[in-house]
């Protein structure tokens, strides 16, 4: 019975190892979305803007549609 306790600790505290190992991944991994987000939301931006210098109108992708 005492063997079969053991093991049971040892398979509880590897899991609660591995839940923690994957916490931080998912954390970290959520840091990089938001960075990554916040940097094509930037370069969108940049592109805009020198799509609109080039052309002196109103980009496609902000001009309304025909039908508001």
């Amino acid at each position: 019975m005492t063997d079969r306790l053991e093991r049971a600790e040892e398979e509880l505290a590897h899991l609660r190892r591995t839940v923690d190992d994957l916490s931080e991944v998912v954390a970290r991994q959520s840091r990089e979305i938001d960075l990554l987000t916040r940097r094509v939301l930037l370069l969108m931006e940049r592109a805009a803007e020198a799509e609109a210098e080039r052309s002196g109108s109103v980009p496609l992708a902000d001009q309304r549609p025909p039908h508001w």
